[in-house]
């Protein structure tokens, strides 16, 4: 018997997905937003930078794209480890590096970034038990 993904977690991913997505438009075509955060392109090696950095996001969200369509329990854990682990990173990053245009404060950052990563880390859980049942 396969297990069903919980309607929240394919929400929480879709949330995810349309923000990696927004990441890679404001990189690759919306150089504005990008110099109004802060972020110097001032040449060459800065559209490498900001290129690689919409490249490898776009990467992302096509995975978990195909992996949300595939309703796989053992792919969403991956793709949420991913996540997490991903996540993680920026909430100590973007505190310690905040953006001209953050919506936040620093402190604000931090928590909304420790709610996103202890969600997430529950997601990981419950899909990781889901997979466990299905091995079983």
């Amino acid at each position: 018997m396969k297990n069903k993904i919980p309607l929240w977690i394919n929400i929480l991913q879709g949330v995810l997905i349309l923000i990696m997505l927004s990441q890679v438009y404001q990189f690759y075509f919306d150089h504005n937003a990008v110099t109004a955060s802060g972020i110097n392109i001032n040449g060459v090696a800065d559209y490498n930078l900001i290129y690689e950095f919409a490249a490898r996001t776009a990467t992302m969200a096509i995975v978990s794209i195909f992996i949300m369509f595939s309703q796989d329990v053992k792919l969403f854990v991956a793709m949420f480890l991913m996540n997490v682990l991903r996540e993680g990173q920026e909430t100590i990053i973007d505190p310690l590096f905040p953006l001209l245009n953050a919506p936040a404060s620093p402190t604000m950052d931090l928590v909304i970034h420790i709610i996103i990563v202890g969600v997430e880390l529950i997601a990981f859980v419950k899909l990781y038990k889901i997979s466990k049942i299905q091995v079983s």
